[in-house]
């Protein structure tokens, strides 16, 4: 079998004998739907093998639910870009980030966001910071993983380890607790859910490679 090491920090393509599974291959978007829709919203576009937006447009979601899982996908920004990946997600709430956790997207260099190390790249999103410095400025391609066994989470940003927590522990209550995420009770909560790219900020995302293993 591939480690995941060879098949995420490349960025390669992995067979299904490998255990992965393509979300998104460069070629359909079956696997996903908007955010409390069945359809892809307008403004979400395949490009030259990749998935595309260049505007503020809706979310979207996986089709399928996520428990235990590996994710990886290559992505970058336009300069100045802010986006994010939720993992878990419900669609119980009004939007997906008051129930998934987010792996934040950001050009650090040229974003306000990327002050503070809690809302940087690879950030479990104002919860965890990663370290500075991982993330490639804005128009190269970055490759991460999430990795979501139980309640451990690892966040992967070019072949490091940048961010790992423990779901539901007394460290991650406390946090949860004293972030704006503290409005919504059942935040964090779900042990399965959905995959979502953000779209409702403006400025070009490009992903590539998106891809899934489900880990027994």
């Amino acid at each position: 079998m591939v480690s995941a090491a060879a098949a995420c920090g490349q960025g390669g393509k992995v067979t299904p004998d490998d255990g992965w599974r393509p979300l998104f291959d460069g070629t359909t978007l079956a696997a996903w739907r908007g955010y409390r829709s069945d359809s892809v919203p307008s403004g979400w576009r395949i490009a030259d093998g990749t998935l595309t937006k260049s505007t503020s447009i809706g979310d979207i979601i996986t089709r399928d639910e996520f428990g235990d899982f590996e994710l990886a996908f290559d992505w970058k920004l336009a300069p100045g870009g802010n986006a994010g990946v939720f993992y878990r997600g419900t669609e119980e709430y009004d939007h997906i980030y008051w129930s998934g956790p987010e792996y934040q997207l950001l050009d650090d260099a040229g974003h306000p966001d990327g002050k503070n190390r809690l809302t940087s790249a690879a950030s479990a999103y104002a919860l965890y910071a990663p370290p500075a410095g991982v993330v490639k400025p804005a128009g190269e391609w970055n490759s991460s993983r999430i990795v979501a066994k139980g309640a451990h989470i690892e966040h992967w940003l070019n072949g490091q380890k940048v961010v790992e927590y423990e779901l539901w522990s007394p460290d991650w209550e406390a946090k949860v607790k004293a972030s704006k995420f503290g409005e919504w009770p059942h935040y964090g909560r779900a042990h399965r859910g959905h995959i979502g790219i953000q779209g409702d900020h403006d400025g070009e995302l490009t992903l590539r490679n998106i891809r899934i293993r489900v880990l027994p």
